[in-house]
C-alpha cells in the first residue's frame, strides 16, 4: 500500500510534531453433479466441483483431496522448472497456467516474445529462499536490424493455489521483469520521444548513472521536453506505463538517437550531497531551493518503490508546519514572536488532549519564540480558539502559495494541502498533523517564502522554455520575515535543531519535526532548514523525531553550499 495515500491519523499520543459464472448457469451445472451423485455414479464428483470452483489460474485438482499448508520445496522446485522452461520457449499460455493468476500474467508474458522483441530467453534459477527463488534472465532484444543482449535479476514464490492446492508461481508482472508493475507494458521500438542531455545549472551533464535518484526525474523531463529539446528519437526497449502522462522507463537503448540538450535548474554539486545524504537512511527525500529565485538544486529519493517522494509525498509534515503555523498568528495579530505562547503540559482542543515531547518542561510564561524554538506543540493547540477554522488554509494559500494545485514546476509535483478542517482537526493542523499533507518540496518552498518574504513558485526548468504560467501569492511583510527568520535562527542555534545545525556558518535557520503515523513503529521525521541563499527540507519516513535522520540530510545539503 502506498503510504502516501492513506489517510492522515487523528492527532492523540507524544511527540514531537503530533502525537496522536452466472449464477443460473453454475446451478444448473451443479445440480446435474447432485442427480449424478444421487443416482449412484458419484465417482469422480468431487473432482466436477473442485473444477467448477477453481480461481487459481491452472486446470484444476486431479485428485480427490485438496492440498493444504506451504507448497514443499520439491513442489517449489518442480513448478518453478516448469515455469521457467514455459516461458523459455515462449510458450506463454502454458507459462501462464504454472501462475495463479493465467488471465493477468499471460498478456505480459506474451508481450515478453511479442512487442518487446526478447529472444533466445535463458533463466538461472539460484537457490531458493523458503519459497523464494531468485533467477537471471538472460536474453536478446533485436528490433530493425539492430539487437543488443539483456541481462537482469528477478525473483518469484511459490504459493498453494486456494482451491486447487496445486503450487503455483505467485503472480505479480516483477515476476517478468523487477521494474513492471501493474499494467505496465514491454515495447521494443522507436522511442517515444528524444533522449536528452541533462544538464545542470552551469553546464554540468547529470546522468542517471551519476545521479541514481535522478533517474525517474530525468525521465519526466525527457518525456515532456524531449520532443522540442531538438533531439531525434532511439530504438529502446521501455516500459509502457498505463497512467495518463507518464514517463516510459528506458531499460535498455539498441540505437541511440541524437540527444537534445535541456539546462535544468539544479546543481551538480548540491545534487551530489543530496544523492548521498538520503542513501544513508532508507525511505528518505530531500529538496533544496534557491530562495532568491525558486530554482530547484537538488532533488533525491532512496524508496524501494522509486517514488518521488520528494515532489509527489502526500504527507503530514508535523512540526515543521509551526513555521506557517506561527506565521498565521502574527499575521493575523494572535501574537507575536515576544508576546506569550503559554506552553503546559497538555492542552485539550474539543475533547482531544494533546502533549508534548516527552520530557519537556512546561512553561506557562513562554513567548512564541521560546515555545516555537522548542517546538512545543500545547502553545500552538491553546490558540486554536482564536484561530478561525479557515485562517491557517488562508495563509497557506494567500501568503505561501500553497494547496490551490497550480504549481508548474516542469514535472509533476504536488503543491500541499491545508483545508479547512473543523473540529480537534484545527487544533491538529497547527502542528503538522490532522489533514494537512506536505512533501519536502512544499516544505522547502515554505522555508525558502519565511525567509524572503517572497512566494517564488519552485521550477526545476526555466519558465522561458515553454512560457508557462507560474502560481504566485501575496508573500509576506517584512515584520513577519523579521520574526519568522528569528525563531528559525533561535531554533538552530539554541533550540532543538542546535546539535544538527552546529558548524554551519553564514546566516543559518531551522525547524524539526515528527508526525506520528498510525501502523508505524516510529513517527515520520521532518526537518526543514536555511544556510544563506539555500533552503532544503527532507522527511524519512519511520525515521523518528527531525533530528533523527531528515535532521542529518538537510545538513548535509545546506554543508554543499548549494
Amino acid at each position: 500500500m502506498n503510504a502516501f495515500n492513506k489517510s492522515p491519523p487523528m492527532a492523540s499520543g507524544n511527540g514531537e510534531g503530533a502525537h496522536f459464472m452466472g449464477k443460473g448457469v453454475k446451478t444448473a451445472v451443479i445440480g446435474s453433479v447432485f442427480a449424478v451423485m444421487v443416482g449412484g455414479a458419484g465417482y469422480g464428483a468431487f473432482n466436477i466441483i473442485s473444477a467448477l470452483n477453481d480461481d487459481d489460474g491452472g486446470s484444476g485438482s486431479s485428485g480427490t483431496t485438496v492440498k493444504t499448508g506451504p507448497p514443499s520445496g520439491d513442489e517449489i522446485k518442480e513448478v518453478s522448472a516448469k515455469f521457467f522452461a514455459a516461458w523459455e520457449k515462449g510458450k506463454a499460455a502454458e507459462a501462464a497456467t504454472y501462475t495463479n493468476n493465467d488471465a493477468a500474467a499471460e498478456p505480459v508474458l506474451t508481450a515478453f516474445g511479442g512487442s518487446a522483441h526478447i529472444t533466445g530467453v535463458k533463466i538461472t534459477p539460484g537457490a531458493a529462499s523458503g519459497a523464494t527463488i531468485p533467477y537471471t534472465v538472460s536474453a536478446k532484444v533485436s528490433y530493425e536490424g539492430k539487437s543488443k543482449p539483456l541481462t537482469y535479476k528477478s525473483e518469484l514464490t511459490v504459493v498453494r493455489g486456494k482451491t486447487t492446492g496445486r503450487a503455483l508461481v505467485d503472480w505479480q508482472p516483477s515476476v517478468v521483469h523487477p521494474q513492471l508493475q501493474k499494467d505496465d507494458t514491454l515495447v521494443t521500438g522507436e522511442s517515444a520521444t528524444p533522449e536528452i542531455e541533462a544538464v545542470d545549472r552551469n553546464g554540468a551533464v547529470l546522468t542517471k548513472e551519476k545521479y541514481p535518484s535522478l533517474g525517474p526525474i530525468l525521465d519526466e523531463l525527457r518525456a515532456k521536453y524531449g520532443d522540442s529539446a531538438g533531439g531525434t528519437p532511439g530504438i529502446e526497449l521501455s516500459i509502457h506505463h498505463e497512467a495518463e502522462g507518464a514517463a516510459d522507463t528506458t531499460l535498455l537503448t539498441l540505437a541511440k538517437g541524437r540527444p537534445g540538450k535541456l539546462r535544468t535548474t539544479l546543481s551538480a554539486n548540491a545534487q551530489a550531497a543530496a544523492e548521498q545524504a538520503v542513501t544513508k537512511y532508507e525511505e528518505s527525500s530531500v529538496v533544496a531551493v534557491k530562495p532568491s529565485t525558486g530554482e530547484v538544486l537538488a532533488v533525491a529519493n532512496h524508496r524501494q518503490d522509486a517514488f518521488n517522494a520528494a515532489f509527489l509525498g502526500k504527507l503530514a509534515p508535523g512540526s515543521t508546519m509551526k513555521i506557517l503555523s506561527a506565521a498565521t498568528l502574527i499575521d493575523n495579530g494572535i501574537t507575536s514572536m515576544n508576546g506569550p505562547a503559554p506552553c503546559p503540559d497538555k492542552a485539550v482542543w474539543q475533547s482531544q488532549t494533546f502533549h508534548n515531547l516527552k520530557g519537556m518542561a512546561p512553561n506557562e510564561k513562554s513567548t512564541l519564540s521560546e515555545s516555537f524554538a522548542r517546538s512545543c506543540n500545547t502553545a500552538f493547540v491553546k490558540y486554536a480558539d482564536e484561530v478561525k477554522v479557515d485562517s491557517l488554509t488562508n495563509e497557506a494559500e494567500n501568503r505561501f502559495g500553497l494547496g490551490r494545485d497550480n504549481w508548474k514546476t516542469g514535472i509533476p509535483s504536488f503543491d500541499g494541502s491545508v483545508p479547512a478542517s473543523g473540529g480537534p482537526d484545527t487544533a491538529a493542523n497547527m502542528i503538522g498533523q490532522g489533514q494537512v499533507q506536505m512533501c519536502p518540496l512544499n516544505m522547502a518552498s515554505v522555508t525558502a517564502t519565511a525567509m524572503t518574504g517572497r512566494f517564488r513558485q519552485p521550477v526545476i526548468v526555466s519558465q522561458k522554455l515553454d512560457d508557462r504560467e507560474l502560481a504566485t501569492a501575496q508573500g509576506l511583510s517584512a515584520s513577519t520575515v523579521a520574526q519568522l527568520r528569528a525563531m528559525m535562527n533561535r531554533t538552530a542555534t539554541s533550540g532543538t535543531a542546535s546539535g544538527i545545525m552546529a558548524g554551519l556558518s553564514g546566516s543559518i535557520g531551522a525547524k524539526t519535526g515528527s508526525a506520528e503515523v498510525d501502523g508505524q513503529s516510529k513517527s515520520n521525521s521532518w526537518f526543514t532548514g536555511y544556510r544563506n541563499d539555500i533552503a532544503a527540507a527532507a522527511m524519512t519516513q519511520d525515521g523518528g523525531h527531525g533530528i533523527d535522520a531528515a535532521g542529518p540530510i538537510v545538513a548535509a545539503v545546506l554543508r554543499s553550499g548549494g
